[in-house]
């Protein structure tokens, strides 16, 4: 591939990111008031996101094998507490991921 290609092909890349970051604020800035649809998305959508997310995240555990998905369900379990206690998503992430992790690599 020529450097011409994928200098172009990075900054269309550049320009589509650029652009779609920034069409909320040309969409919605001034003192206009948020749409109700905009604002129920804006409050409903990152929820349903982080249930799709775990949903697929848990979808190839075989409980019918050992160790039955007890190193997932138990950072499922630990993310939860740590969210709900702390409420501090990265700590949550970080601390969940790293029990899966020393589970699937130590205890099961």
């Amino acid at each position: 591939m020529s450097d011409i290609y994928i200098i172009t092909a990075i900054a269309a890349a550049a320009l589509a990111t650029m652009f779609d970051r920034a069409l909320p604020y040309m969409l919605f800035s001034g003192k206009k008031e948020l749409p109700e649809r905009a604002s129920y998305l804006g409050n409903s959508l990152p929820t349903a996101i982080m249930a799709i997310l775990v949903v697929y995240c848990l979808r190839n555990i075989d409980f019918s094998v050992f160790p039955h998905g007890l190193a997932e369900f138990i950072s499922v379990l630990l993310v939860a507490f740590l969210q709900i206690w702390k409420n501090n998503t990265v700590v949550s992430i970080i601390l969940g991921t790293a029990c899966y992790m020393v589970l699937i690599r130590t205890v099961f």
